[in-house]
């Protein structure tokens, strides 16, 4: 008997349908017929499903600064590494390479918990050469992802930021942001709070694909809607758009706009290193009669290049394609009146002695 690979098989409830090699790694490895079994029962065995692990890890630091142009915050934090959500078309999920982890299935089903993460923060924060700038929560993974309901570690940050007045903003795709409600509506008051969701699409079926254990659109409009009743300045991420895939980016606005979201922002798929053959992996698992002409428009948006890191298109592409959504998403958000007011978060009412744990007359 010749040898042959055997094929990939789409995994209930995951993104990744492999274990794709990293960057760093010496060895590649692929699946095989041994002979031992016939193709048709090669073909018929039942995937093993894997289970989600979480690992701990002590860091030495926790606020990342940034400095790329196109981004609208300077420090980051995230509690986590890896996201458990699964997006097939995540960004970060070439991150794990350097952890010595698969950027596919590894990247949603090996999540790395920072258990240190508020003696840490408490210490950069009270350091005399801090200075506040715009800071996003889970601008890499979620923060509100699955193991965030036990661990608490996002909410352990949130509780920080409200003891110290520092504000920020945080992205999600999760329902488990009402949850803190009780710190981010006070916050939100005194203009030291924003929330941001994530809504890529509102068809169910190709959600469950894209975000395989994401809230579903609807849970997002809910979200949405429970933030702006709560004060919470609230805008939604249309992101990322995809050609010939998620089509419906007014809609998605519309109800937005309609729950209570006030402001939105989009970009493009990118597809950086790994997530490129991850990525069209996925597309010929799930869509591969459109696969081609998918791939065509995204680099039709990037020079005729699978990905462009320049900092003037990597987020909005550049092209016919890339202007024609430019102009889809323009429109859109003035006849909706998004974006029409500011979010302006307070940076003067930070106190590094209440991040000390030192007490305060003011």
């Amino acid at each position: 008997m010749s040898e042959f690979s055997i094929p990939l098989t789409a995994l209930k409830g995951r993104g990744a349908a492999s274990r794709l090699a990293h960057r760093f790694e010496r060895d590649v490895r692929a699946a095989f017929d041994d002979g031992w079994q016939s193709r048709d029962e090669t073909l018929q065995t039942e995937p093993a499903k894997p289970l989600t692990e979480v690992r701990w890890e002590d860091v030495r630091s926790v606020i990342t600064g940034n400095d790329s142009p196109d981004i609208a915050f300077d420090l980051s934090i995230n509690p986590y590494r890896g996201c458990e959500h699964g997006c097939s078309y995540c960004y970060a999920r070439p991150t794990h390479s350097y952890l010595g982890l698969s950027p596919g299935l590894d990247f949603e089903t090996i999540i790395i918990a920072k258990r240190n993460i508020v003696p840490v923060l408490r210490s950069e924060l009270a350091a005399r050469r801090y200075v506040p700038k715009l800071l996003n929560i889970g601008s890499a993974t979620d923060c509100y992802q699955p193991v965030e309901r036990e661990l608490r570690l996002t909410r352990s940050v949130i509780e920080l930021m409200h003891e110290s007045r520092h504000p920020f903003s945080l992205i999600t795709k999760s329902s488990g942001v009402e949850r803190d409600l009780d710190l981010i509506a006070p916050m939100a008051a005194d203009r030291l709070a924003a929330v941001y969701v994530t809504i890529t699409t509102l068809d169910g079926e190709l959600a469950r694909k894209l975000e395989p254990r994401a809230a579903s659109p609807q849970r997002r409009l809910r979200t949405i809607r429970a933030l702006h009743e709560a004060g919470v300045p609230v805008g939604v991420s249309v992101a990322p758009q995809i050609p010939f895939l998620n089509e419906d980016m007014e809609q998605v606005l519309a109800a937005a706009a309609e729950a209570g979201a006030r402001s939105a922002f989009y970009t493009v798929l990118r597809l950086p290193w790994e997530l490129n053959p991850l990525f069209q992996q996925w597309l010929q698992l799930h869509y591969p009669l459109r696969a081609a002409r998918i791939m065509a428009r995204i680099r039709e948006m990037r020079g005729g290049k699978d990905y462009d890191s320049d900092f003037g298109s990597r987020m909005k592409g550049s092209g016919l394609w890339a202007d024609m959504i430019r102009q889809r998403f323009t429109k859109a958000c003035a006849r909706l009146e998004l974006n029409r007011d500011r979010i302006e978060l307070d940076l003067s009412q930070f106190r590094p002695g209440l991040a000390a744990g030192q007490g305060s007359l003011f």
